[in-house]
């Protein structure tokens, strides 16, 4: 009987859970650690974040699921990695500490014959002085954040209505954050709700970004087809934020957030100060911090994890210049190169670099956003990794599956507002995520698969999927139909 273990339960660690699940019945052992008692469906955070939504609807209980598909579940956080085991098994293990119930606290070494690290990131708010929803601004990196976050907003909202000018500040809270089309549907929400309301002339709503040209989402842009034309993604975010009103500051990096102003530096080297009532703020991203030992207890970790503490996969982690970066340097089986027997996925693995052009301020400060890989490619990594360890465990000596993010498209859907009539949805496709110069000389990508549209009919579609997803999730009846 082989044992997979795999570290988290977010889109990738539970996606790959349940095709290992599926694909290795009750012959062999899967067993998932993770801190956390629910699995939440992140993209409806912004919902959540503006009142649309509940927590429990964007959330639900791992062991339920996890009891019923036959899958050991442990409420714990993973503390180091030991990948050759100790002299008397030479068994890979990793410790564990235990998070909730009564052995909260306590340790334990948990033996594997292969690992997933799909353990997610650590919100590094204090990368930002200031920064962070226990501090002066908010989030909705997670659904107890975007309650949070709700809460607090209906403030605004009620100082609005007695005619007090509010101002919101929305976007990037550090100079190299990612999720920025997390950020840009939480605003296209907020001036929605605000709207909605009759009190646009009583909000200031400004969009501030590391990003060289509003919508590059840490993507390095893009061309998508519109209405049969060519359009920049610049062109299609700007007009959107222009619909709705909102102001927006780029190539800017927050370094710090006191009580109703955020300081940030722009690429120039000019040090600025915006003003704000409400500022809901993206953090930096790093791994969870993680430690490796090898068998004779050396400290091993710079050798599985980058300096970033996200883990070294097969990508071409060489130093040189962007002009000289290639899509074949993405990995496309996420199997660690020293142990063969680990894998990470998701926003667990270390990208190999940028996607965006590398910026830095001329005070030396790097401005611009890295890489993003969450929702769509984060569910195909683990879907992946999860078949080509069940064949490995079956017999097989080569990965057949591989998800290459420069080999593989995305779609995203961002609501801007909530409502059966009145709600709206920008849809956008690009493939790949990573552009290939060298086969697609002209855009960088396959035109016929990069096409944006916004109107009512996204927004339809995203709440469908919200449904579907927790369909899938949830391991009911034809769950594995549904694509990632």
């Amino acid at each position: 009987m082989a044992k997979v273990v795999v570290l988290g339960a977010g889109v990738s660690g539970h996606t790959c859970a349940s095709f290992l699940k599926k694909k290795l019945g009750k012959h062999h052992e899967v067993v998932v650690v993770t801190p956390n008692s629910y699995y939440q469906w992140i993209p409806s955070n912004i919902w959540v974040g503006v009142g649309q939504m509940s927590i429990d609807e964007v959330r639900f209980e791992l062991k339920k699921v996890y009891d019923r598909w036959g899958i050991v579940f442990k409420q714990a956080r993973a503390l180091e990695i030991h990948p050759e085991g100790d002299a008397s098994t030479g068994k890979g293990y990793v410790t564990i500490e235990y998070t909730a119930g009564d052995n909260s606290g306590v340790r334990e070494n948990v033996e594997y014959d292969y690992l997933v690290n799909a353990t997610g990131p650590k919100l590094n708010f204090e990368a930002t002085e200031g920064l962070g929803p226990d501090k002066n601004s908010y989030s909705v990196c997670t659904y107890s954040h975007a309650a949070h976050a709700w809460e607090h907003l209906q403030e605004n909202i009620k100082k609005m209505q007695a005619g007090q000018k509010q101002r919101f500040l929305i976007g990037t809270g550090h100079a190299m954050a990612t999720c920025q089309g997390a950020a840009f549907e939480y605003i296209l929400n907020i001036a929605h709700e605000i709207s909605k309301r009759g009190l646009s002339k009583m909000a200031q709503i400004t969009w501030i970004s590391n990003e060289y040209e509003v919508g590059d989402f840490g993507m390095g842009g893009a061309f998508i087809k519109r209405g049969g034309y060519i359009t920049p993604t610049k062109v299609f975010t700007e007009s959107i934020l222009a619909e709705y009103g909102i102001n927006w500051i780029r190539r800017a990096g927050v370094y710090k957030v006191e009580d109703g102003k955020a300081y940030y530096e722009t690429l120039d080297g000019e040090d600025k100060v915006q003003e704000f009532d409400f500022a809901m703020l993206i953090p930096s991203f790093s791994g969870v911090g993680m430690t490796a030992f090898d068998r004779e207890g050396n400290d091993i970790t710079d050798t599985l994890f980058a300096p970033n503490k996200f883990m070294k996969v097969d990508a071409d982690y060489a130093q040189k210049p962007f002009e000289e970066w290639s899509a074949d340097d993405w990995p496309s089986t996420y199997q660690n190169p020293t142990y063969n027997n680990i894998y990470a996925v998701g926003i667990a693995f270390a990208p190999p670099h940028a996607i965006s052009k590398p910026m830095t301020s001329v005070t030396g400060r790097p401005i611009f956003p890295t890489p993003p890989r969450t929702g769509m490619p984060s569910g195909v990594m683990g879907k992946i990794t999860a078949l080509n360890i069940a064949e490995r465990i079956h017999g097989a000596t080569e990965h057949r599956h591989k998800a290459s993010m420069s080999r593989m498209g995305a779609a995203c859907i961002v609501s801007g507002g909530f409502g059966s009539f009145d709600g709206l949805g920008a849809s956008m496709t690009v493939f790949p995520v990573v552009p290939d110069w060298d086969k697609y000389p002209e855009w960088g990508r396959d035109m016929k698969y990069s096409v944006g549209e916004a109107g009512l009919a996204g927004h339809w579609l995203k709440v469908l999927l919200h449904y579907l997803f927790f369909h899938k999730a949830k391991g009911y009846p034809f769950w594995w139909l549904i694509p990632e």
